[in-house]
């Protein structure tokens, strides 16, 4: 396994510039990649984050991004962070951002009650959450077990029993992408689907699928890894217990949002909404990652976005130096 551990913390210095080309605020893959490009193509930049690496210190194993074999997701977000090192793109961390406001062409954003930073264009990265069930032995079997992404960790349980969590679109989906990989899989959720038909469709020539609708999950148990889960059914009232090997909980991601909300366009899920270029309905402010609409939650997705996005904040701040 490809391991690579670097103990220096993350640049602070920040260089003395009244108003930066481009904050970022965010530390995960697309707001790194960001900041790579924007720093390659010249733009004072800042990065702005409570951690790096997002949701990757929350991935045991990733699978899925070319050129790496089985490498942990800390040690993938060190060797991003190393790269921006080598540029010196200047970081700062342990950083919440209070408010992002904007006047006379500037955004300021607010960090403390004594201090902010202003920039000419800004790029939110600030990702998403997994929605959780909130049960006992959710947070236990974490890793162990316990997922929140089909697409990531489906190979992984090659051969097993799974459970799904969830009867929207997301959980439907999931049920699909296993079939390819699990041996046996059953889907519980509390109440009825809410997937879209033209799915369903597709999920009932799944085979080896067992469907348990209006039953709660209570609780997730195991020893080292998880075993399986206790539910209740609603309709009989009577609780009981399922054995697995892992559980995909689907029930949708939860946007960090808020700091934006206002200034740009969201869906109905608080999702930001961009174009082609990653820019919001907001001029100047832009967005990448977890945090927009983007229907594929994925780490060479959120990248691509991110640099796709420092393209768009330079050819913005071309195109409105140009009509000076």
């Amino acid at each position: 396994m490809f391991q690579l551990h670097i103990d220096k913390k993350p640049p602070t210095t920040v260089t003395k510039v009244t108003v930066y080309d481009l904050i970022i605020i965010g530390g995960g893959p697309a707001g790194l990649n960001a900041a790579l490009y924007a720093k390659r193509k010249g733009l004072n930049v800042l990065l702005l984050a409570k951690e790096i690496g997002g949701q990757l210190h929350n991935t045991s194993i990733v699978d899925n991004y070319l050129g790496f074999k089985e490498i942990e997701g800390k040690d993938l977000s060190n060797t991003f962070l190393h790269h921006l090192e080598t540029l010196s793109v200047p970081i700062m961390t342990n950083i919440t951002v209070k408010n992002l406001a904007y006047q006379k062409d500037i955004f300021t954003i607010q960090v403390s009650a004594s201090q902010s930073y202003q920039a000419r264009t800004v790029l939110l990265t600030t990702g998403g959450a997994p929605r959780k069930l909130n049960i006992p032995g959710e947070k236990e079997y974490q890793n162990k077990g316990v997922s929140y992404c089909t697409t990531c960790d489906a190979p992984f349980f090659k051969g097993k029993h799974v459970i799904v969590a969830g009867g929207g679109n997301s959980a439907a989906e999931a049920i699909i992408d296993l079939a390819a990989w699990a041996s046996k899989t059953t889907l519980v959720h509390r109440s009825e689907w809410r997937a879209d038909d033209i799915i369903l469709q597709k999920v009932k020539t799944i085979p080896n699928l067992t469907i348990h609708l209006q039953t709660q999950i209570t609780r997730i148990y195991g020893d080292d890894f998880m075993k399986g889960i206790n539910v209740f059914d609603k309709v009989t009232g009577k609780e009981s217990s399922i054995l697995a090997d892992g559980i995909f909980i689907e029930i949708g991601t939860i946007p960090n949002s808020d700091l934006v909300k206002g200034l740009a366009t969201l869906n109905e899920i608080g999702e930001v909404i961009v174009d082609s270029n990653q820019m919001t309905s907001f001029p100047g402010l832009f967005a990448a990652g977890d945090v927009t609409a983007s229907p594929h939650k994925q780490i060479v997705t959120s990248i691509a976005q991110g640099a796709i996005a420092a393209l768009g904040v330079t050819q913005y701040l071309n195109l409105k130096e140009n009509k000076i």
